[in-house]
């Protein structure tokens, strides 16, 4: 048989070798999913709903801070994010998810600095002042609702300002509360995190954009 070209061999190689890098790279990730969707006691069940396949991030999709400032929504991984949506008004249903964002954030002590807690807000109104206290430690984004709803939504029958929702440090939308969660909801999806942040723990660092 005619020898295979010198130059054909080497962009052969070089896409293996890629390859290979790409596997390397991916398989803390994969490990830590892998213990927690698999490696799990038996008949513990998630509170969370488990997105299967996980949902990309739409990195490029355009947000703005409150103040005008223009962003890019893939500007926020690398970290855990706990995700409410709504409308300005900020309505009963809006409060609670924005407690619960708080709370739960808090309750994973010295792994809170690992989850950010995120308002993508969808209209461009004005939050009621006295609320704005209570979003200090927040990141508020106003963001298109059409174009979060090709990446985030709802279980059937509900909206997508009922649920809390959470996005890996990659950027995957992996999880989905119930919607209109209560305190005792709350305290099941507390494990939920925790459960994660200890699986991811082995490849996750906290601070966005640190080393």
């Amino acid at each position: 048989p005619t020898p295979e070209p010198a130059p054909g061999r080497a962009r052969r190689m070089g896409r293996w070798q890629l390859l290979g890098l790409l596997l390397v790279c991916a398989t803390p990730v994969i490990a830590s999913y892998f213990t927690y969707y698999v490696i799990r006691p038996e008949g513990r069940r998630n509170f969370g709903e488990l997105m299967q396949p996980l949902r990309p991030m739409p990195a490029d999709l355009a947000v703005q801070t409150l103040d005008g400032q223009q962003r890019k929504l893939g500007e926020l991984r690398d970290q855990w994010l706990l995700v409410s949506v709504g409308g300005a008004a900020c309505d009963a249903d809006c409060r609670n998810n924005l407690y619960l964002q708080r709370q739960l954030r808090e309750a994973m002590g010295r792994e809170r600095e690992r989850l950010d807690w995120l308002w993508l807000v969808t209209d461009d109104a004005a939050p009621p002042a006295d609320i704005a206290p209570a979003l200090d430690q927040a990141t508020v984004l106003r963001v298109d609702g059409a174009a979060l709803a090709k990446w985030l939504a709802p279980q059937a029958g509900h909206a997508l300002s009922e649920h809390l929702y959470v996005i890996d440090p990659q950027g995957q939308w992996m999880m989905r509360f119930p919607a209109r969660m209560d305190g005792a909801g709350a305290g099941q999806a507390r494990r939920d995190l925790e459960r994660l942040l200890r699986a991811s723990s082995s490849w996750d660092q906290p601070g966005r954009g640190k080393e």
